[in-house]
């Protein structure tokens, strides 16, 4: 409710909360209203930047882009949540905002999936909706890389959430019946569960004990129902900062390296930060500023050269 003093509308910021769930008790809506559970804890953690954002006097909406189902890992799903959400912000009539109202979006991790997933469909889906600029770190590329880096390990509680979510999304692809009568169970008692509650859980864990095939995260049944949310199909047309640490340890940089090639050589404005800073939390901190930065730009209109540029 701070007055705006900035050139031109007021922005409005769709922030996106790397909800990383398969209950809706993760939903950010759930934390923000003040509701208190295990499940909160993404959410408390990225109001600060949410904070930030409310501070320099811009509005911000935090979708619950997994929607009522909580689909983990459906990137058109996901998309369509975060330009659903920035409609709803833009329309409601209390937040003063309208037509000319620039738009930014941000997200790191889970929440850079679905930010990026909207940047990509925006053309398509909701024209009516023109961003800014789009920042995002810490990005997930390589699904089943990802997957395959935290199985057996401390975070291998994320390789059971992806092998979980694939599962139960799409019956149809047939990675729940690679899954054995102890996966099943799993499936089944965790059905509500966040991320944060199955990393905990999981220590050390290996997906093939939940499966009835070896190697489960390289069969080519899990590979080709991970291949279809992987970003870079298409790339977006607005400008975009993308960030990610050189030492990530929940995310391997390679995709994201693989994910920048592919976006540039499809046309995309690109200003891109392989961070010094070490591992994947740390970063999230450290390079929030430069993100929020980048969208204040954006906002004030100063212009950004075309094409791909390292920082």
């Amino acid at each position: 409710m701070l007055p705006w003093f900035g050139p031109g509308a007021r922005p409005l910021l769709s922030y996106q909360v790397p909800e990383d769930s398969l209950g809706t008790r993760c939903a950010p809506s759930f934390a923000l209203r003040g509701g208190w559970d295990t499940g909160v804890v993404n959410t408390l953690i990225d109001t600060p930047f949410m904070a930030e954002a409310l501070r320099r006097g811009w509005a911000v909406v935090a979708s619950d882009y997994e929607g009522p189902q909580s689909r983990f890992l459906d990137g058109v799903n996901s998309g369509r949540g975060v330009l659903d959400g920035i409609r709803a912000a833009r329309d409601f009539p209390a937040a003063g905002l309208g037509p000319t109202t620039p738009i930014g979006a941000w997200g790191y991790s889970g929440g850079a999936f679905a930010t990026l997933w909207a940047a990509q469909m925006q053309p398509r889906y909701a024209p009516d909706v023109r961003f800014a600029g789009i920042t995002s770190g810490g990005v997930p590329a390589d699904w089943p890389t990802i997957a395959r880096h935290a199985d057996g390990g401390v975070q291998a509680g994320l390789a059971l959430l992806i092998l979980f979510a694939v599962a139960r999304n799409n019956p149809a692809d047939g990675v729940l019946e690679l899954l054995n009568e102890h996966g099943r169970a799993a499936l089944a008692e965790d059905a509500a569960a966040c991320g944060s509650d199955l990393v905990p859980k999981y220590v050390g864990a290996r997906a093939d004990d939940f499966s009835t095939v070896p190697n489960v995260l390289g069969h080519p049944v899990f590979r080709v129902a991970t291949a279809a949310q992987e970003l870079g199909g298409s790339a977006p047309t607005v400008p975009m900062y993308l960030y990610h640490s050189t030492t990530d340890d929940v995310i391997p940089v390679a995709g994201f390296t693989d994910l920048l090639g592919r976006y540039c050589a499809q046309g995309a404005t690109i200003t891109s930060l392989h961070s010094m800073l070490p591992t994947h939390n740390p970063t999230a901190i450290g390079e929030a500023s430069g993100a929020m930065g980048y969208l204040a730009d954006r906002f004030a209109g100063v212009p950004v050269a075309d094409g791909c540029h390292s920082r």
